[in-house]
């Protein structure tokens, strides 16, 4: 982002990134047990986000990992097994109350919910001297929140780590689990360039 400040900690149409995060899960599904993960040395930026609320809410803050694995899983430690558990990136923060409602719902069914978009732009699959195009119908760009079963995610996460390990749903696959993917949406983006902060900030606005 080339800011000082954490990229989840940067304003956006007023309040800082991880404050929109949190609403729509807050706003969505009330009375929810909300985990934020942060690394441990940005836990004191949280204070900055817990008053952008203008009522109190309840979250739990734990310290995160070396990797995103172990940062789940140290979200992960004492969730019961009978819940339904949602992974989401802080830095989405227009994830929509349908999407959420979506995932959490499809889940109940199959056990998991991963939102995913069919590609639009051409794709090729970059070699060791070469590329080869790919057939974007059969390719979907991955998107959060996870959503899972606790008696899918939690044994998937007690597992050894593994570098092929790149989201949740590349876990509960390793674990012998299936996942099922669910329609995402395009405004869900995942703000990690100055760009993305104006674009989230224009379709906020608008």
């Amino acid at each position: 982002m080339g800011n000082a400040l954490p990229k989840q900690f940067l304003d956006l149409a007023g309040k800082p990134v991880l404050y929109h995060t949190l609403k729509a899960f807050i706003d969505a599904l009330p009375g929810a047990n909300i985990i934020l993960v942060l690394p441990i040395h940005q836990i004191s930026y949280a204070q900055m986000v817990l008053q952008a609320f203008e009522e109190r809410i309840d979250l739990t803050i734990v310290a995160g990992g070396e990797t995103r694995y172990h940062s789940v899983q140290n979200g992960l430690a004492g969730l019961p097994e009978d819940s339904i558990i949602m992974v989401h990136d802080g830095v989405r923060p227009l994830v929509s109350r349908e999407l959420i409602l979506r995932c959490h719902q499809d889940a109940v069914i199959h056990g998991s919910a991963i939102p995913a978009l069919t590609a639009t732009d051409s794709m090729r699959l970059v070699q060791v001297n070469a590329s080869i195009p790919l057939n974007r119908d059969r390719v979907r760009i991955i998107q959060t929140p996870q959503t899972f079963k606790g008696s899918v995610l939690l044994p998937a996460f007690r597992q050894p780590f593994n570098e092929s390990f790149t989201d949740e749903a590349s876990v509960v696959e390793a674990a012998g689990g299936t996942v099922f993917l669910t329609e995402g949406e395009k405004r869900n983006l995942k703000i990690t360039t100055p760009e993305d902060l104006v674009i989230a900030g224009a379709l906020i606005n608008h």
